[in-house]
Formats: C-alpha cells, sequence, structure tokens
C-alpha cells in the first residue's frame, strides 16, 4: 500500500515529489567541504566520466571561493548542476571515495557541487564567453546534455552554433526523463539559460530533423554537424494486449509528469514492467501519485536487476511491490487493461489485476533520421559507431554523443561526449 495520497495540486505535487538533495546552505556546505582529504591521485576524479577535479573544488568551497569551485566545476562538465543533482555519485564519485573503505560516510560531493554550481546560477556571475569568431558555423542536432555541452564547448572555441530541437524545452532526458524527486524543471531549465546568456548559442524549438533534404541543407550551409539524438520512444513489445487502453511506456508516462505534474493520471493498481533505472522512476513516481498498489515486474530474478541497488530501494521505500521472475504472457481486460498474465520461471501462470501497465522495456533508437544520413555505420542495435578519441562518424562531416552512440547512459556521460565531440570537431575543422 502507498504511503502518498493523489496530489490535487502543485503544492501537494511538491510534497510527494521533495527533493532527494537538497541544496546545502552555507554553513552546511563548509562543513561538509572540511571532510574531504584532498587525496593525491584522488580516486573520485577517476570515477568521474568528466574528469571534474574534485578536491581542487570542494578546496574553493572551503575557503570561500565558490565561484572559483563552479568554474573548476564547468571547465569539465557544462551540466555541473543538473550533474550534482542527480548522477549516480553512489556508484561513481562518492562511490569511489576513500572514506567507503573506512566505514564512514563519503564526502558529499554531488551536494557541493550542486551547490557551487547553483551560487554561480543565481547571482549570474560571468564564468565564460565566446572565444573569437572563426567564421565556421556548426549544426548541432538535438538540444539534450550532448547537444548542449558540444554547443558550450564549440562556442568557447569561436564557432557559431544552431541547435534544432523537436521539442519546446532544451536538456532532453533531463527535463523529459528524470523523476521529479530528482531535479525540478526550473533548476535544469535555469543552468542551460545561465549557459546560454553567457555563450550565445542558438537554439531553435519545435524544429526536428525528419527529412534527407533537411539533412542536405544542414550540409550545406554547415562546416560540421552533431548528432546528440538520444533515443526515441519506449519500444513495442508484441505482448499480446499491449495496445489496450491504460497501457502506456514508461519513457511517455515520465516526460507527462514532469510536464503536467498534479494533473497526470495514474491508475489505481499499476503494475511496471521492467526493472532497469526507468523502471524504478515510473514505478516511484506512481506511489507518489497515490496509486494504492505498485507491482514492479521483472522477468529475471532480483539479481539480474540494471537498476542500481539505491534505485531498486528507494521505490520500495516509496510502497513498491516486486516481481520476480514473473515474464508477461499477455495483458488482459475488454478495450481497458484489467490485469496482465505472467509465467513463473517453472512456467506456471498467474496474474496480477491492474488498471494501468508501465512499459519500461527499453526505447527503439533513431534508425529512421540516421539511416538518411550517408556512408553512416550503425551497429545491429542502430548505435552510431564512432572513433571513440573524438567522437567523429564513419561520415567524417558528422560527430556523435550521448544515448546515440551508447545505448542509453546517464547525464554525465552525455555530458562527456558532447565536449569530447566539439574539441574534434575542431581538430577536424583546423587540419
Amino acid at each position: 500500500m502507498s504511503q502518498y495520497k493523489k496530489p490535487k495540486n502543485e503544492q501537494e505535487f511538491e510534497a510527494n515529489f521533495k527533493q532527494k538533495k537538497p541544496l546545502m546552505n552555507d554553513t552546511e556546505a563548509y562543513y561538509a567541504s572540511s571532510k574531504c582529504l584532498f587525496c593525491y591521485d584522488a580516486p573520485c576524479m577517476d570515477a568521474c566520466p568528466t574528469g571534474i577535479d574534485i578536491p581542487l573544488f570542494i578546496k574553493q568551497i572551503h575557503t570561500k571561493n565558490t565561484e572559483g569551485a563552479a568554474k573548476t566545476i564547468y571547465d569539465s562538465n557544462w551540466l555541473g548542476n543538473a550533474c550534482g543533482t542527480i548522477c549516480p555519485t553512489g556508484v561513481l564519485c562518492e562511490g569511489a571515495c576513500v572514506y567507503n573503505h573506512q566505514n564512514v560516510l563519503p564526502v558529499e560531493i554531488g551536494r557541493l557541487q550542486n551547490y557551487a554550481t547553483k551560487s554561480v546560477i543565481e547571482s549570474g556571475k560571468q564564468l565564460y564567453k565566446p572565444g573569437d569568431d572563426n567564421g565556421k558555423k556548426i549544426a548541432v542536432i538535438g538540444a539534450g546534455p550532448a547537444g548542449i555541452a558540444c554547443a558550450c564547448e564549440l562556442r568557447t572555441l569561436g564557432y557559431q552554433v544552431d541547435i534544432f530541437e523537436a521539442k519546446d524545452k532544451p536538456s532532453g532526458l533531463t527535463v523529459y526523463g528524470i523523476a521529479p524527486y530528482k531535479i525540478t524543471n526550473e533548476e535544469v531549465l535555469d543552468e542551460v539559460k545561465y549557459l546560454q546568456d553567457q555563450l550565445g548559442y542558438n537554439v531553435k524549438y519545435n524544429s526536428p530533423i525528419t527529412s534527407k533534404e533537411q539533412l542536405k541543407k544542414l550540409e550545406d550551409n554547415y562546416d560540421a554537424i552533431f548528432l546528440g539524438v538520444g533515443l526515441g520512444k519506449t519500444a513495442y513489445r508484441n505482448i499480446p494486449g499491449e495496445d489496450k487502453e491504460g497501457v502506456v511506456g514508461a519513457v511517455e508516462f515520465i516526460e507527462e509528469l514532469r510536464m503536467k505534474h498534479a494533473e497526470t493520471k495514474v491508475g489505481d493498481n499499476v503494475i511496471v514492467l521492467g526493472a532497469g533505472n526507468t523502471a524504478m522512476d515510473a514505478a516511484s513516481e506512481s506511489a507518489r501519485m497515490g496509486a494504492k498498489t505498485v507491482t514492479l515486474a521483472y522477468r529475471g530474478p532480483k539479481e539480474r536487476m540494471g537498476a542500481y541497488s539505491f534505485e531498486y530501494d528507494l521505490a520500495v521505500s516509496a510502497g513498491v511491490k516486486s516481481q520476480f521472475n514473473a515474464s508477461p504472457k499477455e495483458i488482459l481486460g475488454n478495450g481497458k487493461v484489467e490485469g496482465v498474465l505472467f509465467t513463473d520461471e517453472n512456467g506456471k501462470e498467474f496474474t496480477i489485476e491492474c488498471d494501468m501497465v508501465i512499459k519500461a522495456t527499453g526505447q527503439e533508437k533513431q534508425g529512421n533520421l540516421l539511416g538518411m544520413i550517408d556512408s553512416l555505420q550503425l551497429d545491429k542495435n542502430n548505435i552510431i559507431q564512432v572513433n571513440s578519441k573524438t567522437n567523429q562518424t564513419t561520415n567524417p562531416k558528422y560527430f556523435a554523443g550521448g544515448d546515440a552512440i551508447n545505448g542509453g547512459a546517464e547525464v554525465v556521460n552525455g555530458a562527456y561526449d558532447g565536449k569530447l565531440a566539439a574539441r574534434g570537431i575542431h581538430q577536424y575543422l583546423n587540419q
């Protein structure tokens, strides 16, 4: 039984989705930063995909050089504020902290990162400016983490940058696909605005690239193109009854929740199919939206879950139940979903009643768009093949990053990919 009541307004929604990592105040930041041992060859740095100099920025916070700390962070990661809030720090930087070997809680690196970057965003402090105009133009397809990071880095190098974004808001997964208890829409959009105000890249919203003609126009008008298109909608799994009313994709469900908050309709009895991090978010969100029961159903054993253990624990703490070794055989109901027929590991059938099914069973790749690009090599899963040192694709004018090259990873990986690709573009155009 869920511990949450259905939120009727924004205030009740915010209460149900209160932030996991609340912003530190000055005193908390001072004492948290004093805990750092400033390790030589710090393992936390090695564990950060973007290689932020973590001991340095923590030392800067402790000596009240908060602006310097923010610049240290942004020098490595253009999505420094978002990543400080939503990164799985327990398996990255904080998971590598030497205090873990002493059964002592690690330094709160993520919250300290959020503290430093938030301070400059709120103050509007100018940390960067565009490089001298070099007369070259780059097109970026997709304003997700990889696209934003690529655009920022390119602007510091003097390139004109136009981002073509299919939706009406920037930052992709960060604003459309992350659970609201991890970061608010306002915090995401404030960071992107802060970066855009300083660096001046241009974003064309509601501008999807869907045809060969559009791609040809970009190729003719720009010196290089970056593909930050991410992944597509929830994949169709050919489960009988998958088209019934009340069956939704996890990606679409989370996006609606992020945009509509308390207005989002959630069933009384929800089944979430899957056991990755997206499944955990969808399950936790359903419980926080007041569903009476939420059951996480996974075809394998608990040990094979794709989700981080802390994400599973978070779902359980919200009142989510789990059913392992349960393979969905059919979604039942007369037009509307009424339950799911499962088979267990021994082939025995059983039914769980529900009025809503959320499929967290993977996302489609952007095969249609990518298939229109000449000489672009994809693997059998429609993942773009790139040079790992430059993120250049097999079509030399195109570079790529984010979920389109890794199949679905963290925001911090997208931020790294975008910056690496920008440097690759710079190298390519200045050979």
